[in-house]
Order: structure tokens, then sequence, then C-alpha cells
């Protein structure tokens, strides 16, 4: 990792697939693992133990156990987007929150690049993965979905940009609840099932979903799934 470097660690050349790494765990202070989560209790068992060495993995999702039988065992998990290697450094060096656990070598690292470290009970690994792909991942398809609506109505995504960036700033402001605005926060199903109608049917669904969880938001506010399926029919 460059942004190692520039912190004044010593980083080796890293191996790729299908290169021998029987010896990687040797006369280092810290091996990170950053394959696909299932691939790394495979590459871990093909190091050799080092009793000095912290073998480490970048997997939100995962406990220390695909780590064993290494002695110094730890996980540290990014907080954050990184959609291509330039931006991914960037963000490391401004602060980044970090899932880590086990070994405190890498708390110190995380400290070491100016970031913020939490713990994150193994039992509860997967969900707070979750809620990070939902944050995310999940974010980017419903601009997706923003720019085939609006695309079919004449408008480019870029007109709705804006208002999405608006939104995140009032969550972030307000939290969730206060923030939502819109038909379901007005409780004007009427409009939900108009919009629900004019949609194509492989975009109903995932308005649909959409609409169910915002009416969780709304305070004492009752599911309608039943008076939405009354109004579309």
């Amino acid at each position: 990792m460059t942004v190692l470097a520039e912190k004044g660690w010593h980083v080796e050349a890293p191996l790729r697939r299908g290169e021998d790494v029987r010896a990687a765990a040797a006369g280092v202070d810290l091996l990170l693992i950053t394959t696909p989560d299932d691939a790394i209790r495979r590459v871990a068992q093909a190091v050799e133990p080092n009793e000095h060495t912290v073998v480490a993995h970048a997997a939100g999702a995962q406990s220390l156990d695909p780590l064993q039988p290494h002695p110094r065992r730890a996980s540290l998990h990014p907080l954050t987007s990184v959609p291509d290697p330039v931006v991914g450094a960037e963000r490391l060096r401004n602060g980044c929150c970090f899932a880590v656990d086990g070994d405190p070598l890498v708390t110190e690292l995380v400290a070491e690049l100016g970031g913020r470290a939490f713990r994150v009970a193994p039992e509860d690994r997967v969900l707070y993965h979750a809620a990070a792909a939902i944050a995310a991942n999940h974010l980017v398809a419903l601009m997706g979905q923003v720019e085939r609506v609006a695309a079919q109505a004449g408008l480019p995504l870029e007109a709705y940009l804006a208002l999405a960036e608006q939104t995140l700033a009032n969550v972030r402001r307000l939290g969730p609840a206060a923030a939502l605005t819109g038909p379901v926060a007005r409780g004007d199903w009427a409009t939900v099932a108009r919009h629900l109608a004019a949609l194509p049917p492989e975009e109903a669904a995932g308005y649909r979903a959409m609409a169910d969880l915002a009416t969780r938001l709304v305070a004492g506010g009752p599911s309608n799934t039943e008076s939405l399926a009354e109004e579309v029919a």
C-alpha cells in the first residue's frame, strides 16, 4: 500500500495469484491477505506460521477464524468506498474508519494512517458488513434505477445528483427518520400508487420495496402494503 509507505512503513511487493506464498510471513511484521473472502482460509493455510508475524485480512464479513493456524491474527476492514486505487488511497489518507479485531498492531496501523478504529464482535461481523453493503452498493443500485427511470422521462442522471447529495446531507444532520420527505412521509399513498402505475414492471418491485422501508421511518406509521395493492389494483 502506497499510503503505508508514505507513513514510513517498508512495504514489500504484493504476491499475486499463483505465486508461492509459503514464506510470505517470514521477515515481516504484518502480512495482509486481500483475496476474495472465500480464498482467505486457503491462502492462510498455505502460509507457514511465524510467531512474530501478524497475519490479517481485510474482509468485513469474516471473523479471525479463517486465519488459523497463525498465532497472531487480526483483521482491518476500511469502511469506505474504493472504486479504484487512486480514489481508495486518497480516502485512506483522510480519517477513514476501520473495523478491527485481533492483534493490536492493526490498531496502531490505523492510528498511523490518521484513521479511526472500532471493534466489531465476531458474531456481528456479517451484519456490520451487510449494513456497509446497503450504505454503498445498494445506494449505487438505487441511483442506477434513478438513471433508468429519469431517462424514460427524457432527463439525465445529472439532474438528480444534487437532490441525492442534499438528501445525504440531511441524513447526516438530522438522522434518517427526520430527513425523510416525499409522499410516504406525507402519507400520500395515492401519489405512491400513481408512481407504481407509471413505472415499468421491472422497476416497480424496487420502488415498492423502498416505499415499504420508508414507512418504517414514519413515526407510528403502519405498513401500507395492503392499501398500496388496493390503490394499484
